[in-house]
């Protein structure tokens, strides 16, 4: 599940964006972080339009998608729609790192960084299936659980409902329960978004659609 990225001039790039990030965070202890939610930087220029699928695109060589509008969010509940198509199929290079989760979609949460309080689903194609993931950090441990697998080409339905000490992971009307350390009523954090690894880049480009529900 390791993210070998140093030395990337991607992951350097991102990494001046979580320093971005955490510097508001720190200020959300005594400010009303809706007041605070704001696009910190965007890839492509653009931010995502809300309830429409929206493509995300990994290429070829590389982890993260083309779109990273990070904004700061407080969620009770996200609820969206995925969509994959055949380039959901892969073959890791190193046989061991087929199991390696890769990462949908989901938010930071305790107003800290991602990989100490974050709740999002993931992804892997193992055994000729399309299996998702529930995948969290409490105290910088990560912990996962499968929900189910789905279909390539199908629509489906997901869900992260937080529920005080506990974090409900849906997928098409079958749930598991995930741990929450955090200690904020609401999730509050920022949107983590798609991106592929594990241990290897995308093997070939990548291509996965999400449509934000009502959030």
């Amino acid at each position: 599940m390791k993210q070998k990225s140093a030395g990337n001039p991607i992951f350097m790039k991102k990494q001046l964006i979580y320093l971005s990030i955490a510097a508001v965070l720190m200020t959300s202890c005594t400010k009303n972080i809706d007041s605070l939610i704001s696009n910190v930087t965007t890839k492509d220029g653009q931010s995502a339009p809300a309830n429409e699928f929206v493509k995300y695109t990994i290429n070829k060589g590389e982890q993260y998608c083309d779109k990273n509008s990070y904004k700061l969010v407080s969620y009770e509940q996200l609820n969206f729609l995925v969509k994959f198509d055949s380039s959901a199929v892969y073959q890791t290079v190193a046989a061991s790192n087929q199991n390696d989760i890769n990462k949908l979609f989901g938010f930071s949460d305790n107003n800290k960084q991602h990989h100490e309080f974050s709740a999002r689903f993931g992804w892997r194609w193992v055994d000729n299936a399309l299996h998702l993931m529930a995948y969290v950090y409490n105290n910088s441990i990560m912990s996962y659980k499968e929900v189910g697998t789905v279909e390539i080409g199908s629509e489906n339905t997901c869900s992260i409902l937080v529920s005080g000490t506990s974090y409900i992971f849906t997928l098409n009307g079958t749930s598991v329960t995930m741990p929450r350390a955090s200690t904020t009523a609401k999730a509050q954090g920022y949107k983590l978004y798609p991106y592929f690894g594990g241990d290897e880049m995308a093997p070939h480009t990548i291509s996965v659609w999400i449509k934000e529900i009502n959030n």
